[in-house]
């Protein structure tokens, strides 16, 4: 008797969650689907895509890479193995981004290092008035981000090629988000899970992880309008570090604001 869909094979040591995402990528469907036709057969074509989809993943490729996307912010993105995979922590950072921008309100807005545009979209989806400008030195990565952000309409998005500032001139922004690499060289951390299948270039920061934060701290004040805001998210034992370096930077008001484990994960300061 043919498997259905509620008896396929989950495909042990497989996480449940990743094998009914593979199951669903397979069947091209949601999860109602599933539930509602749980008991429906699954045809050999069916469980030869499923097994397939098993493999990739037991081999180390990560979910969202075989399936081409992920939510982020309530949001669907699409991503490759050109940018980094959007997670949970970094809706803080938007978060963060958005208390300071009033409903309706004008703000000019750069993302450093967007990656798959998840920052960037969700803040201009979420702030009309909002202009954003997102860089990446990634050509690839930024395919990826205007593919997004043209998906879900946001034509307040303007995007650059840039190693971090090098292409916004004497721009002045309200607010400068990033998400930036800070992981530092040689932590085993790189050696394991989906960390090991993404871009080394937005993963590493040098030999403590902190280069591009520092860069980003050092720079960022001759871009931002008096008041404007620095937010960027760091790593689980950098708080202390992010927060010097702000100080140390002129900024004012420096606080970190921890994520849902209580670890302090996103650091922001204002320019005097």
């Amino acid at each position: 008797m043919s498997p259905t869909i509620a008896s396929a094979p989950p495909g042990e040591p497989l996480d449940p969650v990743d094998a009914r995402a593979l199951l669903r990528h397979a069947l091209n469907v949601d999860d109602v689907y599933l539930v509602t036709h749980r008991d429906d057969p699954l045809n050999a074509e069916q469980i030869a895509a499923y097994a397939a989809l098993i493999a990739r993943r037991k081999a180390g490729e990560p979910v969202a890479y075989i399936v081409g996307k992920r939510e982020f912010f309530s949001l669907e993105f699409a991503v490759t193995p050109a940018v980094l995979i959007p997670r949970p922590e970094t809706e803080l950072l938007v978060e963060t981004a958005l208390e300071h921008i009033a409903d309706g309100a004008d703000a000019r807005v750069l993302d450093l290092g967007t990656g798959s545009g998840c920052i960037a979209v969700s803040i201009a989806s979420h702030r009309a008035r909002a202009q954003v400008v997102a860089v990446d030195k990634s050509k690839e990565a930024l395919d990826v981000a205007r593919a997004n952000a043209s998906h879900h309409g946001t034509s307040n998005v303007e995007f650059r090629q840039s190693d971090w500032f090098s292409a916004v001139a004497d721009d002045l922004f309200d607010i400068i988000v990033s998400n930036p690499p800070y992981i530092a060289a040689g932590d085993p951390h790189l050696g394991s899970g989906d960390l090991r299948a993404e871009p080394t270039s937005a993963l590493v920061g040098g030999s403590d992880g902190l280069d591009c934060i520092r860069a980003i701290v050092t720079t960022a004040p001759r871009h931002l309008k008096s008041g404007g805001l620095l937010a960027f998210e760091h790593g689980y034992n950098q708080a202390t570090a992010a927060r010097e370096l702000l100080e140390c930077a002129g900024f004012k008001k420096v606080f970190t604001y921890n994520d849902m484990a209580g670890i302090g994960r996103v650091s922001r300061g204002h320019r005097p």
